[in-house]
Formats: structure tokens, sequence, C-alpha cells
């Protein structure tokens, strides 16, 4: 495979790792909720004497009716994934954050293609990636920083420095979310729980047309290839997160399957230039 090839690539494992909705950073310092606890009081050792009466008059006693207590009414608790996904991702915050992402490509069923890596997002993309052929055909891994690209085929490759596409796309999975949920009521299934962490669950197939403004480069390219729309799958959290995304795409006859997983949010982080990194751009 030509470098010019494989740099291609390696732009286009970037641009498919940007694309994410995860849209606020984990809060990690959140204090666990302290434990409801009740003290019985002590009985006390010994009971004082009652007074002995000072006549044998028997005081003639007094009517009182008994207290009425109503039973105290509590609600059932909603299930964790119990939320509006509407809400929590009109609500999802725009602060920078970054996330370790997964991604599979499969073809007919069997993977082809594994990439993953960390990212800032919500501001200036930066970020490591690195992409694999499970054949061992293709090693491609690429550092993103807020002013260059850098890239290398493998370990024992050099560094090769190019300069940030303007294309390089910096997607925001919320948006697609909004697609999903402008489809009615037929696009939410429900909660779930994914890796723990509640979730909702949102399905629907959307139009290639649909994505031209959020999307432009994604656009572009399913257009040249043909293809008119995908179904897709995403999972969001109550903060309006993306956790989980399945994306089908039919293409001359094949069927291809990327699944996302995003996991670790937390403050963004600094990506720097790859130590012994080239300063020529790659031919």
């Amino acid at each position: 495979m030509r470098r010019t090839t494989v740099l291609a690539a390696a732009a286009t494992a970037v641009a498919l790792a940007a694309l994410t909705a995860c849209n606020d950073t984990e809060d990690k310092n959140a204090a666990a909720p302290a434990p409801a606890t009740t003290s019985a009081a002590a009985a006390p050792a010994t009971t004082a004497a009652a007074p002995s009466p000072a006549v044998s008059e028997t005081p003639a006693p007094v009517p009182t009716s008994p207290a009425v207590t109503s039973p105290a009414v509590t609600s059932p608790a909603a299930p964790a994934g119990d939320f509006d996904p509407a809400k929590a991702v009109e609500n999802a915050g725009k602060e920078p954050y970054a996330v370790s992402m997964k991604m599979t490509t499969e073809t007919d069923g069997k993977v082809a293609l594994v990439t993953a890596g960390r990212q800032n997002l919500n501001a200036t993309y930066s970020g490591r990636v690195e992409m694999k052929a499970v054949d061992g055909s293709l090693t491609v891994e690429t550092v993103t920083t807020t002013d260059a690209s850098y890239m290398r085929m493998g370990p024992d490759d050099e560094w090769a420095k190019v300069p940030r596409s303007a294309d390089l796309p910096v997607l925001d999975y919320t948006e697609y979310a909004k697609l999903l949920l402008a489809q009615g009521p037929s696009a939410r299934k429900g909660a779930e729980t994914r890796d723990g962490v509640p979730v909702q669950h949102l399905s629907g197939h959307i139009d290639v047309e649909q994505i031209a403004r959020i999307d432009p480069r994604s656009y572009r390219t399913a257009k040249a290839k043909g293809q008119t729309g995908f179904d897709f799958d995403q999972w969001v959290d109550g903060k309006g997160r993306t956790r989980y995304v399945e994306q089908v795409v039919l293409s001359k006859g094949a069927k291809l399957v990327n699944k996302v997983t995003f996991t670790d949010f937390g403050p963004a982080e600094t990506f720097s230039a790859p130590a012994g990194a080239g300063s020529a751009a790659a031919s």
C-alpha cells in the first residue's frame, strides 16, 4: 500500500474516531451519598418510682380520643434509566472534555478494523488514535495537536508531520440523537443499562440528506458512494452523552457495521507532538 493511501486511510480513521455525542465531563469528584442511618435512643437503666398519692381519693379519669395517624404515603422510585432523552440531549453541556473511544468496523459480520484512542472534543479537536486491520495488513497511528497532525504506519515507522486538515470533522452525536428524536415515539426504545450506566435507547433510519449540515464530510463521502441512508442506534445517558452507537450501512451489497463505545469521560487533556516526529510533510 502506498504511503499516500495509508495516510488517507489514517485521515479517515481520525474522522471516524472524532464522531461523538458526549457533551460534558464525568463528575469524578462527586461524593457518594451518605447512607441514611437512625440511632435508637438507649433505654434508661433504671425507672424512677411513681410518687404516692397524697390522699386516697382517686381522680376521675379524663376521657381522651386515641390519636389518629395517617400512614406515610411514598411514591415508588423511578428506575434509574427512566428519564426523558429529549430533555437530556437538550440540556447536554458544551464544556470541553476528553473521552476514550473504541470502534469496531464489521463487514458482513466479520470484524475488519479496530480503531481506538483518546481525544478532546467540544473544543479544537486533538487526540491520539490507532487503527488496526484485524488481518495485520495495516496499522496506522495518528496524533493530532491543536496545530498539526502526525502519522505513522506502526511502531517501527517514523512519524510524519502533516498540516491539520481544515476539513477535520469535530462532530457531536447529539445532533444525530436529535434526528432520531424528531422521528417521534417510534424512535424511543426505552430504558436500558450499558456498562452499568442507565441509558435511553434511540433507534431509526437516517437519510443521507439529513446529515449534510451536521456532518458535511461524511455526507460527501456517502454521496460519492451512492449511499442514500443508514440505520442508526444510539444510547444516551441522563446528561445527554452518547455511551454507545451502532451504525449499519449497506454499500454495494455489503453490510458495514460500525460499533462505537465511549468511556472514561474526564477533563480536557493536552496532546503533544510525539517524540521524534519529523518536521516535513509526508509525500
